[in-house]
């Protein structure tokens, strides 16, 4: 089977180094793929919680993919998120085709596009940096606690798949207000600067909304997340499409290629591990 031509790939929250990323997975999707530009839109390495003792060869060979695609002519651009907040101190940093930028605007078919991680929104990582490492760590226990459960779920009980978080961020008032205050934050600033497109990720809600307001309209993205919905945007022939890695799993291919590691690879590697040691980040 041929790979897929895109004129733009998104995807965001894939939280590499933790246990909850499905690596395996998105690196199915990237080899299914062949786009012009890939945008990495923030929480791509979570460097928050990462760890050389949790490095497993699958979060390797995501990171193998994406420069395999940069050698074969992508466009890729790293947008700084939260967990990789770290890298913020390179933004405007090019190198060939690739590009770490703290966000992103875009002029495709006409259309202005607008695109950012969307933590700049979230007042608490403004004021309590650390409440939101904390909820960071609690929430990768929870997927590791909501994979037992499922095992438990679907091999011992013979039922379905359930999403602890899903359940928790649904039923809980604040949760709902939180995602729906970010949803209207984002379309208000993208109708008054007159784009066309926002796509953010942060909130692991893929979505894609046409707003209509008395000042203007806009259509409204994001991308999902790779820890629990495995969804990315698509962008070809002038129209976005939200991709949903349960509906096409029966297609990949299943085997993974050997990676040979390169020199730059190997960098990046031990990079991340120093300072993963020396959390003295400036914010």
């Amino acid at each position: 089977m041929g790979k897929k031509k895109l004129d733009i790939a998104v995807i965001s929250d894939v939280h590499l180094g933790t246990y909850g990323c499905h690596a395996k997975e998105l690196n199915q999707y990237l080899k299914s793929i062949d786009p012009k530009i890939l945008i990495l839109n923030g929480d791509i390495i979570d460097i928050w919680q990462f760890s050389k003792r949790f490095w497993p060869d699958s979060h390797m060979k995501v990171i193998q993919r994406i420069v395999k695609m940069l050698s074969q002519g992508t466009t890729v651009y790293y947008l700084t998120g939260n967990h990789d907040e770290m890298l913020r101190r390179f933004s405007d940093f090019e190198l060939g085709n690739f590009h770490v930028l703290d966000k992103l605007i875009l002029e495709q078919d006409g259309k202005r596009m607008w695109f950012f991680h969307g933590d700049v929104f979230d007042i608490t990582m403004r004021h309590s940096k650390w409440l939101a490492k904390l909820g960071g760590w609690g929430y990768d226990l929870l997927i590791l606690l909501n994979r037992l459960v499922n095992f438990i779920s679907v091999k011992i009980l013979r039922k379905g798949k359930l999403s602890l978080s899903k359940k928790i961020k649904n039923g809980v008032k604040s949760a709902i207000k939180f995602i729906d205050d970010f949803e209207e934050t984002a379309i208000d600033l993208a109708i008054s600067n007159a784009y066309d497109y926002v796509l953010c990720g942060h909130i692991h809600q893929p979505c894609i909304r046409e707003i209509t307001k008395e000042n203007g309209s806009v259509t409204y993205l994001n991308s999902g997340d790779w820890i629990e919905n495995l969804t990315s945007l698509e962008y070809v022939e002038g129209a976005w499409s939200l991709y949903k890695f349960a509906d096409h799993a029966s297609e990949l291919a299943s085997e993974e290629e050997d990676f040979k590691s390169t020199p730059a690879i190997q960098h990046l590697y031990e990079d991340l591990v120093r300072d993963s040691g020396n959390r003295q980040w400036a914010y």
